[in-house]
């Protein structure tokens, strides 16, 4: 299979395009400076040039606060140019998967939040996510919804964690949200597994194992030979400053269509982060 992956800096375009390669596929990724996804004449020429089997669109506008200030750039970036993608993939026999994101629901449900679920974002980034995923299924596109992305390299919360762990002796993590941590390690096997199965429609793909960001802070400091005591629970009502995006209270995704699909499904997310803690001290 050759694909085409956008947004080839980030977390889950790196660990898939090393994991096409490894698994002998073709894979040309393009970073933000290489494709603007927003530039119709772009997409068309990077789609015509590499004829790709798969289109997986990794990139986008995650600053979810930002989005707050700039919903005209967020739905560009995160809704208007998936369609953009999909319309010149579809016309050259591509297959699009999308990237998106436990943000298009309000968090209120009491369990995990199942693909047939309303969809209600309170956010500008979730609203425009939103929009993505209607585009892509315009095309008859994949959409894999995850959640709190995590990798061995790159920014991330696991990095962030051991940062602050050698700058403060106590930090706060907000108790009241909850989800799967998920490890771009793992979740690049799933996007590369449906993107060559040409799937089509929704899908949620996390690593298992539901924590609040306190207990997944906790779980960081253990795994890095560290004290989890020096971690406290705060509540998000109780942050300052606050926040401009509300954050959904829950974004525990359900998995279980793509395990009745037949799919591996992945591992607690304790058994990657073990792996990229190794990495990291």
């Amino acid at each position: 299979m050759r694909f085409l992956v956008t947004g080839a800096n980030g977390q889950l375009a790196t660990d898939l395009i090393k994991l096409c390669i490894e698994g002998g596929d073709e894979a040309v990724g393009l970073s933000r400076t290489q494709l603007d996804i927003t530039d119709q004449d772009a997409v068309h020429s990077a789609i015509t040039s590499t004829s790709p089997d798969v289109v997986v669109n990794c990139a986008a506008w995650t600053g979810v606060d930002a989005c707050e200030d700039d919903p005209g750039r967020a739905h560009q970036v995160n809704g208007v140019a998936v369609g953009i993608l999909g319309q010149i993939a579809q016309e050259h026999g591509s297959h699009l998967v999308q990237i998106s994101t436990d943000y298009v629901f309000d968090g209120d449900k009491t369990g995990p939040y199942l693909e047939t679920d309303a969809t209600n974002p309170q956010s500008v980034y979730g609203q425009s996510k939103l929009a993505g995923e209607m585009a892509a299924h315009q095309v008859s596109g994949a959409v894999i919804r995850t959640s709190w992305l995590c990798s061995a390299h790159g920014g991330n919360m696991v990095s962030t964690i051991l940062r602050l762990a050698n700058e403060h002796p106590i930090m706060r993590f907000v108790s009241d949200q909850r989800g799967h941590p998920t490890f771009t390690s793992d979740l690049s096997a799933a996007v590369r597994q449906i993107g060559s199965d040409r799937l089509t429609g929704t899908l949620h793909v996390t690593n298992s194992g539901p924590v609040s960001w306190f207990e997944f802070a906790q779980a960081v400091l253990h795994a890095a030979g560290e004290d989890p005591g020096r971690i406290e629970p705060i509540l998000t009502r109780d942050l300052l400053p606050a926040r401009p995006a509300k954050r959904p209270a829950n974004s525990v995704l359900s998995n279980s269509v793509y395990e009745d699909l037949g799919y591996q499904p992945l591992r607690d997310f304790r058994e990657p982060l073990a792996e990229a803690i190794d990495t990291y001290i």
